[in-house]
């Protein structure tokens, strides 16, 4: 997951994949209700666009992404729905093109982050690659929303792979942004890809373990899933208590998604 170049190529083609299912929509299905409470398909690609702005002025201007961090201290609660709000008033046309020319602007700049290179974030700060995956993985979540809200059976890709890299590295940071402090030891997480290949993080001997299908787990970590509707098996009490509360996205902790009824 280090070579900024695998991750923004990957970046690309998950954005160019969500760009195909909304770039024919009408003004109606624009407005289409998303599984995100309020949300509209509007809202969920105005926020891919608002954050990639806020991570190219992270990777830009570290002054001006701390004024921008300052505004959303202020208002921790709303700042997420304000700026999806304010990019999903914008008729659907100039949203699109916003989002398609702020991704395309975001790429250049990571492309050429000299080797080494780290920038402020709302948690840790990134590398060009971590900036890339985050990106990534939001960008899939959203995607996720818009495709059922649609009503699409979307196929599960190898890009998958790096959903659940970050999701497994914001692990303490689930814990702590609820107040909690994060086990001491490392997890094992075993996950089945989409073609059946086994993807393995973490140390071997780990006591602590997660297995389970890839696509389940990037829902869950992305607080797409509930938990109970998942077919991931946890192998130790922390590992359980986490995969309650994980998440892959910085910022304040999210409510998840309530489980299917009749489960």
């Amino acid at each position: 997951m280090s070579d900024p170049a695998v991750v923004l190529d990957d970046l690309r083609s998950e954005s160019e994949e969500l760009d195909r299912l909304v770039e024919r929509l009408s003004a109606e299905q624009w407005a289409t209700p998303t599984p995100a409470p309020g949300w509209t398909i509007a809202h969920q690609i105005a926020h891919l666009a608002w954050t990639d702005r806020a991570a190219l002025l992270a990777a830009t201007d570290a002054d001006a992404f701390a004024a921008e961090t300052e505004k959303a201290l202020a208002a921790p609660d709303t700042f997420v729905d304000d700026g999806a709000a304010e990019g999903a008033a914008l008729p659907p046309g100039e949203l699109l093109a916003r989002w398609r020319e702020g991704r395309e602007r975001l790429q250049e700049a990571l492309r050429a982050t000299p080797p080494g290179s780290r920038f402020p974030w709302y948690g840790p700060p990134m590398s060009a690659a971590s900036m890339g995956t985050a990106r990534l993985m939001e960008t899939w979540a959203h995607g996720q929303d818009v495709a059922d809200a649609l009503g699409v059976v979307r196929r599960p890709t190898a890009r998958l792979r790096h959903v659940a890299w970050i999701g497994l590295r914001a692990r303490d940071y689930a814990y702590l942004v609820r107040g909690l402090t994060p086990p001491a030891e490392p997890f094992r997480v075993e996950l089945t890809g989409p073609d059946g290949e086994l993807w393995a993080f973490g140390p071997e001997d780990a006591a602590q373990r997660i297995t389970g299908p890839a696509l389940d787990f990037c829902l869950l970590v992305t607080q797409r899933v509930h938990r109970d509707d998942t077919a991931l098996t946890a192998h130790g009490d922390d590992a359980e208590r986490w995969l309650g509360i994980a998440q892959a996205f910085a910022g304040p902790a999210g409510a998840g998604r309530p489980a299917e009824e009749g489960r």
